[in-house]
């Protein structure tokens, strides 16, 4: 079966190396709170986030993620962004980040033993310590939350001159 799959890859593809797939959910209460885990892995604060599964849509890795990582239910409402992980400093491998706000619809707090060092909801003026890159998600996350879904999805302009020209498609 995969040599079937690699061989409808086409020629020249083997190896190509392409960016992962990461889903990230922003997700709002009634408060217009934001839910935040401490990650495990850095220590720092930032929305729920994973790597997309095989055999899932991005909507619902975010709402698998949410519930995996906090305990609580959510709906997704709309995409925020879809950027480069690498260009916003989100991350230190190639990525695609696709982000999506939603709407808490039910659950109970609870960390995630393995991935989260803790979870809670937090208003715009008492964000917790410290931050991942508090840069422009900061500001998408809450405007996305006082919208209540209704956003333009926000992505990477093409950069002038582009990082890499010539050659690739």
């Amino acid at each position: 079966m995969f040599g079937d799959w690699l061989a409808s890859v086409g020629s020249g593809l083997h190896g190509y190396v392409t960016p992962k797939a990461a889903v990230g959910a922003i997700v709002g209460n009634d408060r217009r709170e934001i839910l935040l885990t401490k990650r495990s892995d850095s220590g720092l604060w930032f929305y729920p986030v994973g790597w997309a599964d095989v055999g899932y849509s991005p909507s619902e890795v975010a709402v698998k993620e949410v519930l995996e990582e906090t305990g609580i239910h959510a709906e997704p409402l709309a995409v925020v962004s879809i950027i480069d992980g690498l260009r916003h400093r989100l991350s230190a491998i190639p990525l695609y980040s696709i982000v999506f706000s939603c709407r808490a619809v039910g659950g109970e707090l609870r960390a995630h033993p393995l991935e989260t060092e803790g979870v809670g909801w937090f208003s715009r003026d008492a964000l917790p310590s410290p931050l991942r890159e508090p840069g422009r998600w900061v500001e998408l996350a809450f405007g996305a939350i006082d919208a209540g879904g209704e956003v333009v999805c926000w992505f990477d302009p093409p950069r002038e001159p582009m990082w890499r020209t010539g050659g690739g498609s």
